[in-house]
């Protein structure tokens, strides 16, 4: 099997992984999307005055809807079920009750560490609205709590425990023709959310791609080929910090996508590797990717460019 050692500072420099500061304040990873599929990444910046995470729940705002929590290792999950305010429409479906508050729990996440938490779901709310997501962290002698929600007009940062919040954008025409939005594209019973590809450095010898997968069936699926015409060779990559070295090798045998939950190729984990490229990934471009899997088949994805701030947020 082969494998790619890089000393980490050079790699950082390089490609695949986005090194994470410490944040302030609980946040959204994405804090403004359209209204409709919506992964919610909740970041965990730090414990109570020193001492370790062992739980967090997260409250769900009104309008986001058909949400699942995402399993984490180590913890355990339990959820609570409520009637929504009004009637929504999901997959064509009346929905009028739902997910209401997620809680993982029995964890140690220590106070210098950083952890994120994923729900899920979808958003429907009209364009301007702040769906708030109050979060609660258990310590053992104590709690953090990020419930306050800014007034009308104040800005949010001048809180002290801020909610984070997402902001509802209005939809834009996804200018492909033919081809569905990069992130809402869906196959067999896979949907496909949030692709993109990190922008180049001139010179670079090889680049990333990453993409979130839902599958919504009774069955695994399988990841088991990529490609694309703007690298000579293309493969699926998992990545670990190990010794403050960072090893990067081909996933063999493709990559499972477990019947009802999500998988989640991001910097510094699994992800898409792109090598031989005959131009580097310039910022603003959008590159036609293909993915095969196993049940569902093969679906062309196009993939803006990004730079890792503009892909994360704040």
């Amino acid at each position: 099997m082969r494998r790619y050692v890089l000393p980490l500072a050079a790699a950082c420099a390089l490609t695949a992984v986005s090194i994470v500061t410490a944040f302030a304040h609980s946040t959204l990873e994405k804090a403004e999307a359209p209204a409709g599929s919506y992964k919610a990444v909740l970041r965990i910046p730090h414990g109570c005055d020193g001492q370790a995470t062992h739980t967090v729940r997260i409250d769900l705002p009104e309008g986001f809807i058909g949400a699942k929590p995402m399993p984490k290792a180590g913890w355990q999950v339990a959820t609570e079920k409520g009637d929504y305010a009004k009637t929504y429409k999901l997959h064509g479906k009346d929905v009028s009750s739902g997910l209401k508050s997620v809680t993982w729990s029995g964890g140690d996440l220590p106070d210098d560490f950083y952890e994120e938490f994923v729900v899920n779901g979808s958003l429907s709310a009209d364009p301007g609205a702040k769906l708030p997501f109050i979060v609660t962290q258990l310590c053992k002698d104590g709690q953090v709590a990020w419930n306050e929600i800014a007034a009308e007009g104040q800005d949010p940062h001048s809180l002290k425990h801020p909610a984070p919040f997402v902001t509802i954008a209005a939809a834009a025409d996804d200018g492909h023709g033919g081809h569905m939005a990069a992130d809402a594209v869906k196959v067999g019973d896979l949907t496909l959310t949030g692709g993109w590809l990190r922008a180049m450095l001139p010179g670079q010898p090889a680049g990333g791609g990453f993409v979130t997968i839902a599958n919504g069936g009774s069955t695994p699926d399988r990841m088991i080929g990529v490609s694309t015409t703007a690298a000579g060779k293309s493969e699926m990559h998992t990545m670990e910090i190990k010794n403050d070295v960072m090893v990067m090798r081909p996933v063999e045998g493709g990559i499972e996508i477990p019947a009802g939950q999500i998988v989640e190729l991001k910097p510094g984990g699994l992800h898409l590797m792109f090598m031989q490229v005959k131009e580097p990934f310039r910022e603003g471009a959008t590159i036609a990717v293909t993915l095969e899997f196993e049940k569902a088949g093969k679906v062309e994805l196009q993939l803006p460019v990004k730079a890792a701030a503009d892909a994360h947020g704040h």
